[in-house]
Order: structure tokens, then sequence, then C-alpha cells
């Protein structure tokens, strides 16, 4: 039981340690934002029917998104290369692609 226990753990710490560094992916110039996000979010955040991300109430701006995407968080790495008018595509795709959590 502590073998498996101990198994489940190391997994657990991998999955997350892949999802919390940041990624120097840099989009090309005319990439869309909907190509931006299967290319690298998809990895981490699975798609559900009507809805691409559950947003919180505080990423309710392109801005707000952005800033998230460039800085990650705890969990998601941060992409300090998509920016300009890739970013911007990027965050609208979200924006109008997204529910509420």
């Amino acid at each position: 039981m502590k073998k498996i226990s101990l198994m489940l753990a190391s997994c657990a710490l991998i999955i997350l340690a892949g999802c919390s560094k940041t990624d120097t992916y840099t989009p090309s110039n005319t990439i869309s934002g909907e190509e931006i996000f299967n290319l690298n979010c998809t990895k981490c955040h699975k798609p559900e029917i009507g809805a691409v991300i559950r947003l919180s109430s505080g990423k309710t701006s392109k801005e707000a998104i952005l800033k998230q995407i460039q800085s990650g968080s705890m969990s998601m790495p941060a992409f300090p290369n998509i920016k300009g008018e890739p970013g911007e595509r990027l965050a609208k795709y979200i924006l109008e692609n997204s529910k509420p959590k």
C-alpha cells in the first residue's frame, strides 16, 4: 500500500512539475488564437463542450488573460513570448470561447 501511495504521489509531482515552468514557445505573427491554444494550452487545459476553458471572475478581459498567459501561476507555465498581435488573438479566442467558473 505504501508503494502505491508513493508511486501516485511521485506521478502527481511529475505532472505538476511539467505544467509549472516557463515555456519559451514563440508564435509566428500570422498564427490564429485557436492555433496557439491548440498547440500549447491543451497540454494542460482540456476543452469541454461549449468552452475551451473556465475563467475565474478576475479573468474576464483580454488584458487579464494575457497577463496570466505571460506570467503563469503555480500550476500554469508562463509564456512570456506570447505577446503582441498573437497574444491579443489568443486572449480574444479564450475570452470568446470560455465560460465563467
